[in-house]
């Protein structure tokens, strides 16, 4: 059995960034286990440009953000196992492995890194009627299609969702000649980020139609058109509002599912609301030596923040092995306040901090002009106005890490507070 100081399973920008930091904070032995031939994640397919502006000072595109952190890696010298696939991570932290090279393997890590990002929402997840006709693809796998194989997946164009890589796809489809007729989102805000609303479909005078959902797909062998229809409050179609767009191909951006099989299998304890694991501020989780990051842990808007938690992970996982990870202290536990789906970190230990803690979060609805309020066993600790915020966009806060040692308190809550109440 092959023994390692820390393992990170994903080479995409969450395990690259954390195994980087791990070597460099004094792990010696680092494998970084990759199931695609190549590293660099999503990455290599997002030939757009607005990576690195907070972690580089740089516009980069995806390929070029990545190509620091594969050239670093291999400046430390970190081991890699491309085109190979993680079966099983025992509690103790155990890994079965298999690629076609070594073929069956077993290995044994001080730390595990777990960085294996998310996968997209299908047709199946919102149960859309009709036949199962060619020309239904997800966001992600039409830019794979266009930027990485050179194929584009059709002419006329309906999109149902409003991610971040849906409205990306959006614009690069116009670029390249075809035509997306509009934009549905089943909701009265659009899921992605703002600015990518407004650079990829404004822009372009792609028509994006709120509170619209799609009820069913017409077809047999390719797709010949869909049958759009308002939704309520609810989300749900209302009866006689529909109508026939005519198209060969629907692009499904639902959003994304952090890729947690193997968190399961380990016993790491998960949080409904993320649907990634439970992590403290070490980005530890339930599971003693096991750490996570990225989009595994909740899904990111930006690259720069996956990378910034990434290191923490990479850092924690060494100062694990090293034993400098301190276990015992007094804990805090973070709950989600009115008007906030999520928090994370999910659990802190002061000693641990540095000079401040960040928690980042995401609101359940619309919000503007309000106020972030943060509290500690009903006392105010800290607010943040905010002049908007949105399901679709993560925010985050500050807290000084001395305010917390002073006040020693069991619970700290986050809620959204509007400036007219």
């Amino acid at each position: 059995m092959n023994s390692y100081d820390v393992v990170v399973i994903g080479g995409g920008p969450a395990g690259l960034a954390a195994a980087i930091e791990a070597k460099k904070h004094g792990a010696e032995r680092v494998c970084v286990i990759e199931r695609d031939k190549e590293l660099g994640g999503i990455l290599q397919q997002c030939i757009h440009n607005g990576f690195g502006l907070h972690i580089f000072k740089e516009d980069l595109t995806g390929p070029e953000y990545a190509e620091r952190f594969i050239d670093e890696l291999k400046e430390a010298g970190i081991t890699c196992k491309l085109d190979t696939m993680v079966l099983d991570i025992s509690e103790e932290r155990h890994l079965q492995i298999l690629n076609t090279y070594d073929g069956f393997m077993r290995l044994k890590a001080e730390a595990i890194v777990l960085a294996m990002g998310c996968r997209e929402r299908t047709r199946e997840a919102v149960n859309i009627p009709g036949t199962r006709p060619a020309g239904v693809f997800t966001a992600g796998t039409a830019q794979r299609f266009l930027n990485m194989e050179g194929y584009l997946v059709g002419k006329k164009i309906m999109m149902l969702g409003t991610g971040d890589i849906g409205l990306i796809m959006a614009r690069r489809l116009t670029l390249e000649g075809a035509e997306v007729r509009a934009v549905l989102a089943r909701r009265g805000y659009p899921g992605g980020l703002m600015r990518n609303v407004a650079q990829c479909l404004h822009d372009y005078d792609i028509p994006l139609m709120l509170r619209h959902t799609i009820v069913k797909i017409i077809g047999k062998e390719r797709v010949e058109g869909v049958l759009v229809a308002e939704t309520d409050e609810d989300r749900k179609p209302i009866p006689g509002s529909e109508e026939l767009y005519e198209c060969d191909t629907l692009l499904l951006s639902l959003g994304l599912i952090p890729e947690n099989e193997l968190s399961k299998g380990a016993g790491v304890k998960l949080d409904p609301a993320t649907g990634g694991p439970v992590v403290n501020e070490s980005m530890e989780t339930s599971v003693k030596g096991i750490f996570a990051c990225g989009n595994v842990v909740h899904v990111h808007d930006l690259v720069d923040y996956v990378t910034d938690e990434s290191r923490k992970a990479g850092k924690s996982a060494a100062y694990f092995v090293r034993k400098k990870l301190k276990e015992n202290g007094p804990l805090i536990k973070i709950e989600p306040g009115k008007g906030i789906k999520y928090i994370v970190p999910h659990l802190i230990r002061v000693d641990n901090l540095d000079k401040n803690l960040q928690l980042f979060m995401r609101v359940k609805e619309v919000y503007p002009n309000s106020r972030l309020i943060v509290k500690t066993d009903n006392a105010v600790i800290k607010k943040s106005r905010k002049i908007h915020m949105t399901p679709g966009e993560m925010d985050n806060i500050r807290i000084d890490a001395k305010i917390l040692r002073q006040v020693k308190p069991a619970i700290l809550s986050v809620q959204v507070k509007r400036e007219e109440e």
